[in-house]
């Protein structure tokens, strides 16, 4: 499982005293999993978050941190811009390997082609499948994008 490794990660980045910068974004990492873990208790899910909604923790991360990294650039603080890359790379470490635009190019047409998908009216139900396949490999903005163009 994927909280197992986060936790076994943490655990030898602060016995070996590594970097700062790894064992601060592996406890936030931590922290978030957590907070979600408390949020399905009260839906009665005592077993916490699964792997896939553990995945949608890591792909809201890496968003963010892409964010405020495109915002550092632009108020000219690279030092900070680069904090957030690093940050990124580590949350990646336990993320799916991401497809490529080809790849999810052709998912989307698959996707579209087994739901017989025609109009935008499909999109939703279209989209739930790709996050129920794919969940944590593809940046979902970019599949909405050729979902909807593909629809259109």
């Amino acid at each position: 499982m994927l909280r197992e490794s986060i936790d076994s990660a943490l655990k030898a980045a602060m016995k070996a005293r590594d970097e700062k910068l790894r064992v601060s974004t592996l406890r936030l990492v931590t922290a978030a999993i957590k907070d979600r873990d408390i949020a399905a208790r009260s839906e009665d899910r005592c077993n916490g978050v699964s792997d896939e909604e553990i995945l949608a923790i890591f792909g809201k991360m890496v968003k963010q941190r892409e964010d405020s990294s495109a915002a550092y650039e632009a108020g000219g603080r690279p030092d900070l811009a680069e904090q957030e890359r690093a940050e990124i790379e580590i949350i990646r470490e336990f993320m799916p390997r991401q497809l490529s635009d080809q790849e999810i190019e052709s998912a989307v047409t698959e996707v579209i082609h087994e739901l017989g998908a025609s109009s935008l009216k499909d999109m939703g139900r279209s989209m739930a499948a790709l996050k129920e396949r794919y969940a944590g490999a593809m940046d979902f903005g970019r599949a909405g994008a050729l979902m909807k163009k593909a629809l259109a």
